[in-house]
């Protein structure tokens, strides 16, 4: 993980990387994308390890607080093509 602390939905602009995935924080969710290899090895073992911390922090700020049954879609604008 990077120095910087990642504090799950904290903002709207850390971004973390662990192997092959992408870690993006944002004030009502995070966002993971892309794949990992945990392979049975020590770095297999220190990407999970990573992964688990990472895991045990959004549950821990989760548990904690007032949660909605389901977070309402977001709201989508339109705006015109400047370019047009």
């Amino acid at each position: 993980m990077s120095a910087k602390k990642f504090i799950p939905y904290a903002n709207e602009s850390d971004v973390l990387s662990i192997g092959g995935l992408s870690i993006e924080n944002r004030l009502d969710r995070i966002s993971i994308s892309g794949d990992i290899d945990l392979t049975r090895d020590k770095a297999g073992l220190a990407l999970a390890l990573q992964l688990q911390k990472l895991l045990g922090e959004v549950v821990a700020q989760l548990d904690k607080a007032e949660l909605p049954d389901q977070l309402a879609p977001p709201v989508v604008t339109t705006v015109a093509n400047p370019f047009e």
